[in-house]
């Protein structure tokens, strides 16, 4: 086996290039694509004249991920706004009058409301709840904030620990959220004459000779938990979203309800089984659209969230809209220029307008080819949205509503302008049963048509999830360096993926694993056919549930040199009683494991264990809840007891992903590793830390 260091031979290449050739484009190493920037979160200001937005970027030295807060105020480039020491700045939203940007952060006291002027300044802390905040909104008319905050119970919880020690009852263990608002009086600060007013200033009524801060009103009451809300136009009703408790399976005891400021009395809204919510207002306030299951509690796991709009005050039946999009319709938002959407067809998102009367839609911007949030004005004139093409990273762009030609305001694909990427690009072909199945496929820069490539299979999660063309990928795979290496990259939307509309999101229902591999395999045969592709050299790899269809074809063949698991299900039973959606589950399966025992053994890749034979990397958080550990141990189990080589990898005090760019960094050299020894016959070595960050 041939013995080399990534970090030398690189080196080498560098140096034999010469002066002149140092200006050609570059193969990024693994820290430059680790360490992109990335935008997110573009708001627009009421006037429509500016965009808040966040960028995270990587703190390398702290073992974290950051976010900012940053502003294009319509002419030149963006600026950074914010800075938190630490910890980040999220959730830009623009006052009624586009003259200040409240934001989320935590500044030393949980996650509290701040506030700072649109051309910048110090930000004003507007909320100091001791349990922190974990969403909120401004009125659309006035400087109020409403806001959702966890209920505490300290001081019972204490006495419950004096007294019996620590212990927690399952589904129990939970704190419920209410609505909260506060009126907002910028430039409170005491001044050093002054002093703020305390609660013994108010028993002893000195409240005068002191600056009484804002207080918070308490909105909702009762045990229920808020988890999303909607202020009506004119500032005097919020549409809210309710459900049962704050547990992640519990969406689908979502319904909706109204309250009114003026008196504080709550009307039920929506009352369905299954998940009700989303609220948004019409721009006259006389309707209110949401998403809905429809009172589906069997299927919503994987068929469409569908929209409905129902008077607001209650009468009369809720009318369907948008049923001509199958998919599911995002991002809702209703403006004097009408309802729009964000919805997927197939590797591309489109913005659709929504006839609120007939219900019909049509598809008014395809360009960005996969656009992920909206944001428009208040007069609804002009737009703000996320979106990426195939060669570019995710920009922020705007538009007015009616050219609806977007121009980008960010520029985060000069980060990679000097980077020698390949391409990719949309195939298509028939899985084992004729289901036509799609796929992104990467090449090398240098590609030739004549060569026939080792092949790198990347699965996607979900399995709802969707891959689309992309020029760089930046999680734990090293795409670009295989790239740079000679290799082609397949990333297959198989059967269940999202964008190809609910049938297909179904076909893997009491088939998963299964119908998911003849996806995979079938698109492997047909870059073979094509002779692209060297089949003595192919790995296959994937997270949760790329994670678990890896893993069942670890056991179900041998067409594979190397695969990694990723977060993946071994087993169904032990992911069942383990896992923290189980729902999940049941609905894909159909069954729950006692009465159903076959479906479970047919779908598990334990069931096969004894015909594995494929050099298996195993990798996994230590708290994943999603996909608990349990899963990890026992294909490691299996795998060693059948004596295949195989390797699992801990990522010590994380859940269902590596959220930290150091662990990140080394899940990345443990892939990298693995499949240079079973690809490419390459022993390489882990570089140590410091000469991995530069020291």
């Amino acid at each position: 086996m041939k013995k080399t260091s990534f970090l030398f031979t690189l080196f080498l290449t560098i140096i034999s290039l010469g002066w002149a050739q140092q200006k050609q484009k570059l193969d990024p190493s693994f820290e430059e694509v680790l360490s992109l920037r990335s935008a997110s979160e573009p708001v627009i200001s009421p006037d429509g004249r500016s965009i808040a937005f966040t960028v995270r970027s990587t703190d390398w030295k702290n073992n974290r991920y950051d976010e900012e807060i940053w502003l294009y105020n319509g002419t030149g480039t963006p600026f950074q706004l914010t800075n938190t020491q630490d910890e980040s700045s999220t959730s830009p939203q623009w006052s009624h009058d586009s003259q200040w940007i409240a934001f989320l952060a935590d500044r030393g006291n949980k996650n509290q409301v701040y506030m700072m002027r649109a051309y910048g300044g110090e930000a004003q802390q507007m909320t100091d709840e001791e349990e922190g905040i974990s969403a909120f909104a401004w009125s659309p008319t006035d400087l109020r904030i409403a806001f959702v905050k966890e209920d505490v119970y300290k001081e019972e919880e204490e006495k419950r620990k004096e007294k019996y020690g620590e212990f927690a009852v399952e589904d129990k263990a939970y704190h419920l959220s209410h609505l909260w608002m506060v009126t907002v009086k910028p430039d409170m600060w005491p001044r050093p004459e002054e002093k703020p007013c305390y609660e013994e200033d108010s028993v002893a009524g000195n409240l005068k000779d002191c600056i009484q801060l804002p207080q918070p009103q308490r909105l909702t009451h009762g045990t229920f938990t808020v988890s999303n809300f909607s202020w009506s136009p004119d500032g005097s009703q919020i549409a809210f979203q309710k459900q049962a408790t704050p547990e992640i399976t519990a969406f689908m005891t979502a319904d909706i309800a109204v309250i009114t400021l003026k008196d504080n009395k709550i009307k039920p809204l929506v009352e369905n089984p299954g998940f009700d919510g989303n609220p948004v207002w019409s721009p006259d306030g006389q309707w209110i659209a949401y998403g809905s299951n429809e009172g589906d509690t069997a299927s919503n796991f994987y068929k469409n969230l569908k929209i409905f709009k129902i008077a607001a005050d209650g009468k009369g039946a809720a009318m369907p809209l948008a049923k001509d999009v199958d998919e599911n319709v995002s991002d809702l938002d209703w403006n004097p220029t009408g309802l729009y959407a964000v919805a997927r067809e197939r590797t591309r998102s489109y913005v659709y307008r929504i006839d609120p009367k007939s219900g019909k839609s049509e598809a008014i911007l395809q360009n960005p080819e996969n656009i992920f949030s909206l944001s428009f004005s208040q007069d609804g004139a002009r737009l703000a949205l996320l979106g990426r093409k195939p060669a570019t990273l995710a920009e922020v762009y705007t538009t007015s509503t009616q050219a609806m030609k977007p121009v980008a305001v960010s520029n985060m694909t000069r980060q990679i302008e000097d980077w020698r990427l390949g391409s990719s690009e949309v195939i298509q072909w028939k899985s084992k049963d004729g289901l036509a199945i799609e796929g992104i496929l990467h090449k090398p820069a240098d590609y030739d048509p004549g060569k026939k490539y080792p092949l790198m299979v990347v699965i996607h999660g979900g399995p709802t999830g969707i891959d689309t063309p992309t020029p760089v990928l930046d999680y734990v795979y090293p795409v670009s360096q295989w790239l740079a290496k000679g290799a082609l990259v397949l990333r297959p939307n198989y059967r269940g993926s999202a964008g190809y509309g609910e049938a297909f999101r179904s076909k893997n229902v009491r088939n998963l694993g299964i119908g998911d591999a003849w996806d995979v395999l079938s698109g492997v045969d047909y870059l073979a056919e094509k002779n692209m592709i060297d089949t003595t050299r192919m790995a296959a790899m994937g997270w949760s549930q790329g994670g678990y269809i890896s893993a069942f074809l670890t056991t179900h063949t041998d067409r594979f040199k190397a695969i990694s698991v990723g977060a993946g299900i071994s087993n169904w039973v032990t992911y069942y009683v383990n896992t923290d959606i189980h729902p999940f589950t049941r609905q894909y399966l159909q069954a729950d494991p006692w009465t159903d025992p076959e479906i479970y053994a047919q779908t598990s890749p334990m069931s096969n264990i004894t015909h594995a034979s494929t050099p298996t990397l195993i990798q996994h958080g230590e708290n994943d809840k999603r996909v608990p550990i349990p899963n990890a141990y026992e294909l490691y189990q299996g795998l060693k007891d059948m004596q295949v080589e195989t390797k699992l990898i801990v990522y010590k005090g994380f859940g269902h992903g590596i959220d930290k760019p150091k662990e990140r960094l080394a899940a990345v050299w443990h892939n990298w590793q693995w499949f240079a020894r079973h690809i490419w016959d390459e022993d390489v070595e882990m570089p140590s830390l410091e000469v991995n960050l530069g020291k």
